[in-house]
């Protein structure tokens, strides 16, 4: 990247190295030494996709804005957490960008489900047009929840991923409600051993049958997404032991949220300060070429991470989750079950077998392309994230 491209919060820290210090770093679940392993600590923030501001893309709506500089740091973020998703679904965990390596089409699949135009699954375009029905106009700023929710109503769209995408409310989360979820009996659980052949035709550069060529599954992947509100105007310091325990958790997806009005995409932390990749660069946008093939070291972070006390973290935020299969949701409710027992520890969110009798209907957010009765869903969408309710001793 050229100076030129750069704002003032990612220039601040882009010759910022790791802190010498015996701490551990812990990356999306990766547990790291700064004085053994920092060329592997880099490797792996390298590897996930980094999206930032772009310019001169497509006119959102075909009249609307052509850069999302100013506004777009949070849908961003949402792209960066959601991407994660699909890297774990498709290339799995231990997957790493090298530059100049040539890389899979499963990859470049992958990285057009965001690309800035109006037909990628993902894109700037369907998050803020779709953001309209949660009552955000183009152009205005998200919080946290308002992504998620518009990013579980893109997710049924992407029949390729096939993903279960559950967004907990009410600082909740009703393990019987997910297994209804994701044990569906049509999955495309093998898209990622049987990537786009040359002959395929792709939707969003995506296989177009591959959802119904992959077969049958007894477990739909699940992206579980927390919104949350840690405090009134500060993080409440009794969660913040709790919240290192969620990057520690080989489920992680990390964490959406950042300053006031400044989102910033969390991955891990060293002691007391987060790791995150920032947004907040505007770079010329990317188009693919006609094998759907794309110059794409604009979205790999090449500079060391930006970091962050957490004591300074906005209490409105939303972590992530991945669970591939039906054993990794167990696993991770045994986990944060332990988190309960941690001495300082105090829980972001409970964790019940069966939905408390005073909720909402859940299944009326388990939405299929074809849903409809959009005054009822309306009731249930909780498009404010001043809304949320508040966490207390």
């Amino acid at each position: 990247l050229s100076a030129a491209t750069l704002t003032y919060d990612t220039l601040r820290f882009e010759y910022e190295d790791f802190p010498e210090t015996k701490e551990p770093v812990w990356i999306l679940g990766r547990k790291y030494s700064v004085f053994s392993e920092k060329e592997e600590i880099l490797l792996d923030v390298t590897s996930r996709l980094w999206f930032t501001y772009r310019r001169n893309f497509p006119a959102i709506g075909g009249t609307g804005p052509t850069s999302d500089t100013g506004w777009g740091c949070m849908l961003r973020c949402g792209q960066m957490i959601f991407a994660q998703a699909l890297v774990c679904r498709h290339l799995g965990r231990d997957w790493r960008w090298i530059k100049g390596k040539r890389q899979t089409d499963t990859y470049f699949n992958v990285l057009n489900a965001f690309i800035d135009k109006k037909d990628s699954y993902y894109s700037i375009h369907q998050i803020a047009q779709m953001g309209v029905g949660e009552g955000k106009s183009i152009g205005q700023w998200y919080g946290p929840n308002t992504v998620a929710q518009v990013l579980k109503k893109l997710a049924t769209f992407d029949t390729w991923s096939s993903l279960a995408v559950h967004i907990a409310m009410d600082n909740t989360v009703v393990m019987e409600e997910i297994r209804r979820l994701c044990q569906s009996n049509f999955s495309c659980a093998g898209a990622a051993a049987c990537p786009a052949a040359e002959s395929d035709v792709l939707y969003n550069g995506c296989p177009a049958d591959a959802g119904v060529r992959a077969g049958l599954s007894l477990w739909k992947p699940l992206v579980l997404l927390i919104p949350l509100r840690l405090g009134l105007t500060e993080i409440n310091e009794a969660y913040i032991e709790t919240l290192k325990h969620c990057f520690m958790m080989p489920q992680s997806l990390g964490v959406i949220g950042g300053k006031p009005n400044s989102a910033h995409y969390f991955i891990g932390y060293v002691g007391e300060e987060l790791i995150y990749l920032d947004p907040h660069t505007t770079q010329p946008a990317v188009e693919p070429n006609d094998s759907g093939c794309l110059s794409d070291e604009s979205f790999h972070c090449q500079h060391p991470p930006c970091r962050m006390s957490i004591a300074e973290l906005d209490p409105s935020i939303a972590v992530g989750f991945f669970c591939n299969t039906e054993e990794d949701f167990n696993d991770w409710c045994q986990q944060i079950k332990k988190l309960s027992l941690v001495r300082g520890a105090l829980p972001m969110f409970e964790l019940v077998e069966r939905q408390p009798s005073h909720f909402s209907n859940p299944d009326v957010l388990n939405l299929t392309p074809d849903s409809s009765d959009a005054d009822r869903l309306e009731r249930f969408f909780d498009s404010e994230d001043e809304d949320f309710e508040i966490l207390s001793l």
